[in-house]
């Protein structure tokens, strides 16, 4: 059942919810974010030595990483339409536990086949986590704060990215590979009845679940990150066209079905909506900059300028910290100025900040290096909090489950994106690919900072 039938009074037409039930929600969607992306973060630094102890080649490790990307990415919509349905209360409900279930079961796993699967099972209860999170997140807070709650769950967000490599070298120096996932159980148990007892009941659009749309919906994006990464790894460009052919026709009897329903789950219908589909796309075009940025950095830090991986790691952070430190910030700005504004003006300042990066001297100093990446940082904390906001708020309230799971969508899809386009400019510019690969972040995230300017001449539909 839905969870119309046993709404309170005080259900999201009136504005948020009460203190202290507000407070409670709040931590719950913090903990159960930082579980999602900090797991999608760690497992990466010890790939190694999970291949080591698990008597695997590294080729084959590296499905510890994908099994649980691939899960995410393909079940997103289905899940997010699961809560336009059933409500997304339930399904965040049902994301932690499985969540938790599956960290357990790759704690114990002793074969690399098990720790696949329950890092498939594992992305799927992320999945449910990051596909209606910014869809709870419209109805914890009143309205006129909905930019100050999207900001702080950037915040949040940004904080777990940077920190997962040290919270996962951490746990390495005092404790085998399995702990990376066990550590995560008690934070599960923590926050599963607190989200049965805080967040917010919503109500049913009143369609059925489509699980014909859900399996093409799978089969057409499951494909289409394939192909994408298969180009990210070498392979063939036969082989990789080919795929991505199947996902463009898988994708094609999607939206052709779904152009008939009333609440589709790839949301045909929002996407009609000028303001959804802009933010959408300069969504995609922003990750795909980041992606190519964070992809490129270490090779820059490493290979090119012979900095430690130390070194890297630090010069990494300030990115994600400036993110962090600004995004509460500009949430505020977001509930009184458009979207296009902030989010052209950020851009503009991110893609400064990467060509200036791509044109570093041949021996930078360290503070040359941290404040090129601070003004990145500050420029995509300017745009990513109201580009959410302006995303979650252009749908109807009925619909807020599949524009948070659009949301979510156009940042794995532009992220998977960046990684293949540095693998093309790597393989065009062998000895310089890691600053050609800036410039064109740069050139993209410019790009993106135009769509968003578009935004101004446009009026959405905006509901709450």
């Amino acid at each position: 059942m839905a969870d119309q039938p046993a709404a309170p009074p005080h259900l999201a037409a009136d504005d948020g919810l009460p203190l202290p039930q507000r407070t409670w929600a709040i931590l719950t969607i913090a903990l159960g974010l930082t579980l999602a992306v900090l797991d999608g973060a760690i497992a990466n630094v010890a790939l190694p030595t999970i291949a080591h102890d698990l008597d695997a080649s590294p080729a084959s490790s590296i499905w510890v990483v994908n099994a649980y990307q691939l899960a995410v990415t393909i079940s997103l919509l289905p899940l997010a339409s699961l809560g336009d349905i059933y409500g997304y209360r339930r399904v965040y409900q049902y994301g932690l536990i499985v969540f938790t279930i599956a960290s357990l079961g790759c704690a114990l796993s002793d074969s690399l086949l098990t720790l696949t699967i329950a890092r498939v099972v594992q992305g799927f209860g992320a999945a449910g986590i990051m596909s209606v999170n910014g869809a709870l997140v419209r109805f914890i807070y009143p309205r006129r704060w909905l930019g100050r709650g999207v900001g702080i769950n950037a915040t949040i967000g940004s904080i777990a990215s940077a920190i997962g490599p040290t919270v996962a070298a951490g746990i390495l120096s005092v404790a085998p590979w399995p702990w990376l996932f066990a550590v995560n159980v008690p934070i599960g148990v923590v926050a599963i009845p607190m989200a049965l007892r805080t967040l917010p009941p919503t109500r049913s659009s009143g369609v059925r679940f489509d699980a014909l749309s859900a399996i093409w919906s799978a089969l057409a994006f499951g494909i289409l990150v394939s192909a994408i990464s298969g180009l990210g790894h070498g392979e063939r460009a036969i082989y990789a066209g080919a795929e991505l052919a199947l996902a463009l026709a898988f994708g094609f009897v999607l939206v052709t079905r779904q152009l008939a329903q009333t609440s589709p789950m790839l949301p045909v219908d929002l996407l009609r909506i000028p303001l959804f589909a802009l933010s959408v796309a300069t969504s995609i075009c922003s990750f795909v900059a980041q992606s190519m940025a964070l992809v490129s950095l270490p090779f820059l830090f490493e290979d090119t300028l012979g900095r430690s991986q130390v070194e890297t790691g630090l010069l990494l952070t300030p990115w994600p910290l400036a993110v962090a430190m600004i995004a509460p910030f500009t949430g505020r700005l977001a509930d009184r100025y458009p979207a296009g504004l902030l989010g052209g003006c950020g851009l503009a300042v991110m893609a400064v900040g990467l060509a200036l990066i791509g044109l570093l001297p041949a021996q930078p100093a360290t503070s040359d290096i941290v404040w090129r990446m601070l003004i990145c940082g500050i420029g995509f904390g300017f745009f990513n909090t109201p580009n959410n906001r302006a995303i979650l708020t252009a749908a109807p309230p009925t619909r807020a489950g599949a524009a948070s799971g659009m949301q979510a969508t156009s940042r794995l899809l532009g992220q998977s994106v960046g990684a293949a386009m540095v693998a093309l400019v790597f393989g065009l510019f062998p000895q310089s690919g890691t600053r050609h690969s800036l410039i064109v972040a740069a050139c993209v995230a410019a790009c993106a900072a135009v769509v968003s300017f578009v935004r101004l001449t446009q009026r959405g539909r905006v509901g709450r």
